[in-house]
């Protein structure tokens, strides 16, 4: 049977839950009461932890009016408690991620990261503890008056577990690797649940995914012809271009289109005269005309002739000499 104490207390859950738009499931496992006090003052005036049993919350979730909220009752995991807010989730969430600090490690706990030891000297003193450092495979030696870590090394894989031994060896050392604050699961606004890989996602990268999807935009507004504030001018721009290319190809002279249909009719000349071979040349015409040739004995008598002649005026001119 339920105790009335129960019972008040689902009550005020419900009631509590009615005052905030933003209602976030957070798992508290392992968070001291110290870290617990210290979130609570930071997040004081943007959120509020109410921390009841398991079996209340799921209860109050269930008897909520509210859109969907039911669906949150699916992400309690661990210790699980209320976050309440008036502020944007995505906020709260990165409220909550700063407000984790440090803390030492204990055995059992999983290593968030690789927790790598530098080389370099230490604050401990020569003694029993090299012997410490050396069992959790610490290459250590004395190196003046304290100890060194010989060469920088990596104790504990990300996803492993933390044994006593290296516990002990990394509170010696002074090493925090641990983070402590609350782990926000989920969060409920309007109607929508939003969990954790959502909600802390890098405010950049958020960013870039708003840039891209304003390129996807803009690039499938041009490309259907989608008139906007945004578009119009490389529409307009777009069209003009279309169209000059369209009375290009269509030889439709206007003051742009006359250069390049004057160069494509340049071009087409010349690749239609480069298709046409020339006419062959008269060979007759580039030789010059021959004499025609004599026949010899022709020659021979002609040459006599004349041989005749000169020995006639030979003896003609002496004779008039003797005169």
């Amino acid at each position: 049977m339920v105790s009335e104490k129960k019972k008040k207390t689902l009550q005020e859950v419900k009631e509590q839950l009615k005052q905030y738009p933003i209602i976030g499931i957070i798992d508290m496992h392992k968070l001291p009461g110290r870290q617990l006090h210290e979130i609570r003052n930071k997040l004081r005036g943007e959120a509020v932890i109410r921390t009841v049993k398991k079996r209340i919350i799921t209860r109050a979730l269930d008897q909520s009016d509210a859109k969907g909220v039911k669906e949150l009752a699916g992400h309690i995991t661990g210790s699980p408690a209320f976050i309440l807010s008036k502020t944007d989730p995505f906020k709260l969430a990165r409220k909550i991620e700063k407000s984790k600090s440090k803390a030492g490690a204990k055995a059992g706990d999983i290593s968030p990261e690789d927790i790598l030891i530098k080389a370099g000297p230490t604050s401990l003193p020569p003694g029993p503890v090299i012997g410490e450092l050396q069992k959790v495979k610490l290459p250590a030696g004395v190196q003046g008056d304290k100890i060194s870590i010989l060469k920088d090394t990596i104790i504990v894989r990300e996803g492993e577990e933390i044994s006593a031994d290296v516990a002990g060896v990394l509170t010696k050392l002074g090493i925090e690797p641990m983070e402590i604050g609350l782990n926000m699961i989920a969060a409920w606004e309007s109607g929508i649940v939003y969990p954790a890989e959502v909600l802390f996602v890098p405010m950049e990268e958020y960013q870039r995914q708003v840039m891209e999807a304003i390129s996807a935009a803009f690039s499938l507004s041009i490309n259907i012809n989608l008139p906007t504030p945004e578009t119009i001018p490389f529409l307009i721009a777009k069209a003009s271009q279309e169209a000059t290319a369209l009375a290009i190809s269509a030889d439709i002279i206007t003051p742009d289109t006359l250069g390049p249909i004057l160069a494509k009719a340049s071009s087409q000349a010349d690749a239609l005269a480069g298709m046409v071979k020339p006419a062959p040349a008269d060979e007759s015409a580039k030789k010059p005309a021959e004499q025609p040739k004599e026949d010899k004995p022709a020659a021979e008598e002609k040459k006599a002739e004349k041989s005749d002649e000169k020995k006639d005026e030979k003896n003609e001119a002496d004779k008039e000499k003797k005169e």
